[in-house]
């Protein structure tokens, strides 16, 4: 068989649709699911078990646990999965996936989905091209990447060296059988690499049966063939994760290292384990015919190996959580990933308790968009258009993130309030609720300079030395109010709100004076029009901006006056 440079170009192409679908995937997934499907997942991954479940139903329905790990990746990157829920899915996808290597071996047969990559082009294209409402165009944009996923997927394996066709290639391998256990840990690497390049795991176990068949290998170093194929397998999940965020990547870490872990313990007890197969096939399943037996032997190695190392490992996931966090580790200025830190799936056992937590994740909330205004400060005085556009894209995350805790925090308070409640707590949760109201404004002001900004960085003309002047300083006096009020939501009993409104006032009055001179400074030519324009709608968001901190105040300022 020739395999040409034009090829190997097919290969890398093939390769580029499927990480454009995982990311176009990840995208629709961010603008549509929202709260529903995550409470799904949620619903579905509440504990190790139900996670496992899930896991294995997915990828016997699809027929791939590739694919499944890379919808596993593309949920966490998008949010709507932890790290720990990810690892039971991708723990359940391993056995889920034996279920092919049962077809194989008896009907010789795999559903393919890219099959139905086109036609779901087409189901696709409809709300793309001519739906006005965004959550159907989401829809669209899901199928798009879901079928360029599959597509790309399909086109990797057909624009492969296509050793599934072309088994004389590895005829040579029959020369290292003889070697004992060294000839077992090669036959490892080779079903490794083979699953690497092949990009499904079910095509090299159909390589394994021809070569047993054809007596080039025996059973012993077939199944050392599957257990390489199981670590080949991840690589599809890191490959999807190269575009996805930390937890994406350290989910498809988690999926390489506990099929590493299972192949190294199955190792140590290989001859046994393998014995015992045998025994099995032969003894209970009646099976002696070489034909029928070697498949039959290698599938059930396969299933017992996945289902061992499952109920081995599932004890072991905050391990396996850790363990990949401290390989992969956060970088410092990334905080992109929507998850709640202190609300959980479940209600606490006490209002009060499930307040608690709430104020917590307000008090992270109100953090966020406080971090995202001094983005928004540093993108004001940034010159250089790579850093520029990279402040610009946290700045559109941070939004999107904002829109979703107000949700998820939002429902969890609805939640609480239909338990029974004192009057001070329901008078917390309307505080609260206005307070999360509030403060998604602030994040929404913050996106609204930053687009303000880019409006500007992307015309020819640029503020003059006393525009950027008043802008710092309308901005500093912005940046007091938002610290001030973190400061009263840390420690409301210890905080004086006059402040607060004493640097409102101060806010106005300069919001005031610069509109006044700003027709002043338009009339002398000092600046055009349009400058103008974006100047005074910094200027004039700013002092949104503040208005919004003053009513988070006086959402304290209430639950403390009632109280007393």
């Amino acid at each position: 068989m020739e395999y040409s440079f034009y090829d190997f170009f097919k290969l890398l192409g093939s390769l580029a649709l499927f990480l454009y679908g995982m990311k176009i995937m990840s995208e629709a997934l961010q603008k549509f699911a929202g709260d529903r499907l995550r409470s799904i997942l949620t619903a579905m991954t509440t504990n190790r078990v139900t996670g496992v479940l899930t896991g294995m139903l997915i990828t016997m329905l699809i027929q791939s646990s590739s694919a499944t790990t890379v919808m596993v990746v593309s949920f966490v990157n998008a949010g709507l999965l932890t790290l720990a829920q990810s690892i039971g899915v991708i723990m359940g996808a391993n056995i889920g996936t034996t279920v092919t290597a049962w077809i194989i071996s008896i009907l010789g047969f795999k559903v393919s989905l890219a099959d139905y990559a086109l036609p779901l082009l087409a189901l696709g294209a409809i709300p793309v091209l001519f739906a006005q409402n965004s959550n159907k165009k989401s829809i669209g944009e899901f199928i798009f990447g879901f079928s360029f996923l599959f597509m790309g997927l399909s086109m990797l394996q057909s624009n492969a060296p296509d050793l599934k066709h072309n088994p004389e290639m590895l005829a040579f391998l029959q020369n290292y059988t003889d070697m004992g256990f060294f000839s077992v840990i090669l036959f490892v690497l080779i079903g490794t690499v083979l699953t690497m390049i092949v990009q499904a795991s079910a095509a090299t176990m159909a390589i394994t049966l021809i070569m047993c068949a054809n007596g080039w290998i025996s059973f012993e170093l077939g199944a050392a063939l599957v257990l390489g194929e199981n670590i080949g397998t991840t690589i599809t999940a890191n490959l999807a994760a190269i575009t996805g965020n930390t937890q994406a990547r350290r989910a498809a870490m988690a999926h390489l290292m506990f099929n590493v872990f299972g192949v190294i313990w199955v190792l140590i007890v290989f001859s046994p384990l393998t014995s015992g197969i045998t025994w099995f096939v032969h003894n209970v399943l009646g099976s002696t015919d070489t034909e029928v037996a070697v498949p039959l032997m290698l599938s059930a190695f396969h299933t017992t190996f996945n289902i061992c190392n499952v109920l081995l490992l599932i004890w072991f996931v905050k391990f396996i959580e850790k363990t990949v966090c401290a390989i992969i580790p956060s970088k410092k200025d990334e905080d992109e990933e929507f998850r709640l830190r202190f609300i959980s799936g479940g209600m606490l056992s006490t209002a009060e308790l499930s307040i608690l937590q709430a104020r917590k994740e307000i008090n992270l909330f109100a953090q966020r968009t406080h971090k995202m205004f001094s983005m928004v400060r540093t993108l004001a005085t940034e010159k250089n258009d790579s850093e520029f556009n990279k402040i610009f894209s946290r700045v559109e995350k941070y939004e999107s993130i904002s829109d979703n805790m107000e949700l998820e925090i939002a429902n969890y308070l609805n939640q609480v309030s239909e338990g029974r409640l004192s009057s001070e707590s329901k008078l917390q949760i309307r505080a609260m609720l206005r307070e999360v109201t509030e403060i998604e404004s602030i994040g929404d002001s913050c996106y609204n300079l930053a687009r303000t900004f880019n409006r500007k960085h992307s015309g020819k003309e640029d503020f003059t030395p006393k525009q950027y002047e008043r802008i710092g300083q309308m901005m500093e006096l912005t940046d007091q109010a938002l610290s001030q009020m973190m400061r009263l939501l840390e420690n409301p009993a210890h905080t004086d709100v006059n402040q607060s409104f004493n640097i409102e006032t101060e806010i106005n009055n300069y919001r005031n004076q610069l509109k006044n001179q700003n027709i002043l400074d338009v009339n002398n030519k000092e600046y055009g029009y349009q400058m103008g324009v974006h100047y005074m709608d910094i200027i004039g968001e700013c002092e949104k901006l503040g208005d919004y901190v003053v009513n988070v105040v006086e959402a304290q300022t209430d639950v403390r006056e009632k109280k007393q």
